[in-house]
């Protein structure tokens, strides 16, 4: 792993990259150390009575960053099986609510699915239990114990919120899996772990209202924080379910069927000349040394031309990132998932060698999906 001090256009705060996955970290993620902190400090002096205010703020400082690490740790055991399982990650993020591992693929198999589901909550287990045998030899005093009992409740807290049964949380993961294993489809086990998802919410607001019912002492902390919860488990479950509800690929629909011819000028062609040599397929422009700069945009070099048509076409040029870049082996499958999920109109289509093969746009996929549906 290389540590690398950047930040990420949608991501955050990039961290270090983990088998060549970037961990980042959310604008949101110090929005709720800080909520902890405040909430956390008070708290201190029930366990440490002499603790002056700093030494409470710097516990509850301690409490948020071993908070942090063990949800980093949890999402780490979901990257190391999916990248074991040959399942690409994308990244993996810490935000307000939590941590969020990316995976680029929807795993094929129900054991994967629940595999890999699983791995959060045994690593979170498993750091619980380390901490609490070193209770077991520890003195029950001082600033020392009392962070490796805030480590042992935080991975205790991540794994038994996480293994809750319903989407988009590990539990609800486990159970599509489960599902899925016993009735053979996948859309099956989605909807079961939804409804679980909605139920969950539910139940948080309803312990919320609880509270605010019988005048608890933390009341208007916990529906607070079972609202903002509720709300990401609601949203997530639809999210879930909206996703499984993707075009799939229909049967004899090929990938060469749905591209456009593909033509490569130099990078410095009159943009003009590009849109008129181009007509109607995908334009690689490349460099003198042979590097490709991008694909040309259409609609760019529209409004390119009209301005100065001898300016170089590189100008009107979409960059060619990994992400819009397909096998033309890939499963249909995959090529959906991966148009869904990019923010690109239009792909770089390439060989097993890497040579352009084509370029497939957005529109076009769309178009070849739903003729196929609906003949």
């Amino acid at each position: 792993m290389s540590r690398t001090w950047a930040s990420d256009r949608d991501g955050g705060l990039l961290l270090f990259r983990f088998r060549g996955v970037p961990v980042l970290l959310s604008p949101s993620w110090w929005v709720g150390s800080v909520a902890v902190i405040v909430l956390y400090a008070p708290l201190v002096n029930r366990f440490l009575p002499e603790a002056t205010a700093v030494v409470s703020i710097l516990l509850a400082a301690a409490f948020a960053v071993l908070l942090g690490a063990s949800v980093l740790a949890h999402e780490l055991g979901h990257c190391v099986v999916a990248l074991h399982l040959g399942i690409p990650v994308r990244r993996l993020r810490l935000f307000l609510l939590g941590g969020l591992a990316e995976i680029t693929r929807t795993p094929r198999r129900p054991a994967h699915e629940g595999v890999i589901a699983a791995a959060g909550p045994a690593v979170s287990a498993v750091l619980a239990a380390l901490c609490g045998f070193v209770l077991l030899f520890m003195p029950a005093e001082g600033p020392v114990w009392l962070l490796v009992l805030e480590c042992a409740v935080a991975n205790v807290a991540v794994a038994v919120f996480n293994l809750l049964p319903g989407l988009p949380l590990d539990g609800g993961r486990m159970l599509r899996a489960g599902v899925w294993a016993m009735f053979g489809e996948r859309g099956i086990g989605t909807r079961a772990a939804v409804v679980g998802g909605w139920l969950v919410a539910g139940l948080l607001m309803l312990w919320a209202l609880w509270g605010l019912a019988t005048e608890s002492p933390d009341r208007w902390l916990r529906l607070g924080v079972c609202a903002l919860t509720a709300w990401f488990v609601a949203s997530g479950a639809r999210g879930e379910l909206a996703s499984d509800q993707r075009p799939t690929w229909p049967e004899g629909l090929t990938l060469a069927g749905l591209t456009r011819p593909i033509l490569q000028l130099p990078a410095e062609s009159p943009v003009a000349d590009a849109l008129s040599a181009a007509a109607g397929r995908g334009v690689v422009l490349v460099r003198a040394d042979g590097v490709a700069v991008g694909l040309l945009d259409p609609f760019a070099a529209e409004r390119l031309s009209e301005l100065s048509p001898m300016a170089p076409a590189e100008q009107a040029a979409e960059p060619i990132r990994p992400e819009s870049v397909l096998l033309d082996s890939e499963p249909g499958e995959d090529i959906v998932e991966r148009v869904q999920e990019t923010a690109a109109w239009q792909f770089l289509v390439v060989d097993r060698d890497g040579r352009p093969a084509g370029v497939l746009r957005r529109e076009d996929l769309k178009a070849g999906l739903a003729a196929r549906q609906t003949g």
